[in-house]
């Protein structure tokens, strides 16, 4: 499966299930890190999450016989390096070399868990690290990252997203899912296969969760996309972009400028949220793997 362009057309804008999912969980947070592109403290969680990935991805560029626990644990420290030398920032996250070594030993475990999860030796993924994207009649670009798709030889897809946190409740699995969803419409769209199934690999508490999508499922995911869309330049058209507090809210870099805790955003800039361009890729940023 190649990578992926969307046709020529006239692009309204472009969404991802990451930007998706910042308007979905507040559309204040959404303003921030789109429109405003407000930089943010790198975040022990979605730094080692880049990194976890990043070991999954070339794992499977060893043969099929070299792809065990030990050779994951030796392509950590490099991966790690290797991202601290793009990102020099990273090395801050860290009060002292103890807590690093914590933190990379948290990773270990993760790596260790993915080995009673899958053998890796049995798989030979189609593709890793996907970009792909595709416009919607819209005009609505969606585009995104696949950590993996696996094509069977009967031709069946299943698409895998690794996540390096818990599996969430029941209650919240649907959110969760809406990301896998949104990944099997750029698909559907792209190559008229719905995939047969989606799978998260949960690597914080070692649950697997698989769902097998239909047609009707997909139709479903784009107007639910095409609504979050509608909001958007809803928010874009009156200037109005409301905060939505939560427990979430512990986390966020961004509280003295939320009206929530006290604070006031910055002066709207004359920007739109994405690039008007198809076939242009933007770098993955850490938060996209939380």
């Amino acid at each position: 499966m190649a990578e992926s362009t969307a046709t020529e057309q006239v692009i309204i804008g472009a969404l991802s299930p990451s930007r998706a999912g910042d308007f979905m969980t507040c559309p204040l947070l959404y303003r921030f890190r789109v429109i405003d592109r407000l930089p943010e403290r790198p975040s022990q969680a979605a730094v080692r999450g880049t990194v976890v990935h990043s070991v999954l991805e070339r794992l499977y560029d060893l043969p099929a016989a070299d792809r065990t626990v030990q050779a994951a644990l030796g392509l950590l420290e490099p991966q790690w390096l290797r991202l601290l030398e793009g990102e020099p920032d990273y090395a801050e996250m860290f009060a002292d070399d103890e807590e690093r070594a914590r933190w990379l030993g948290e990773a270990r475990t993760m790596l260790e868990r993915y080995f009673t999860l899958e053998d890796p030796s049995r798989l030979e993924p189609a593709e890793r690290e996907l970009y792909v994207e595709a416009v919607l009649d819209s005009g609505l670009l969606l585009r995104g990252y696949i950590d993996r798709v696996d094509v069977a030889p009967t031709g069946d897809v299943r698409v895998v997203d690794y996540k390096t946190g818990t599996a969430p409740r029941r209650d919240f699995e649907a959110k969760a899912l809406f990301q896998m969803k949104f990944y099997a419409l750029v698909l559907w769209r792209l190559n008229g296969t719905v995939p047969r199934l989606l799978q998260l690999i949960y690597l914080g508490n070692g649950e697997v969760v698989r769902y097998e999508p239909d047609e009707a499922d997909l139709r479903a995911t784009e107007r639910k996309v095409g609504a979050l869309w509608q909001a958007i330049e809803r928010s874009l058209t009156t200037g109005e972009w409301r905060a939505r507090p939560s427990r979430l809210c512990d986390w966020c870099d961004h509280q003295a400028l939320c009206p929530e805790f006290g604070g006031t955003p910055p002066p709207l800039p004359e920007r739109r949220p994405g690039d008007t361009m198809a076939g242009s890729r933007r770098r993955r940023a850490a938060t996209d793997e939380l």
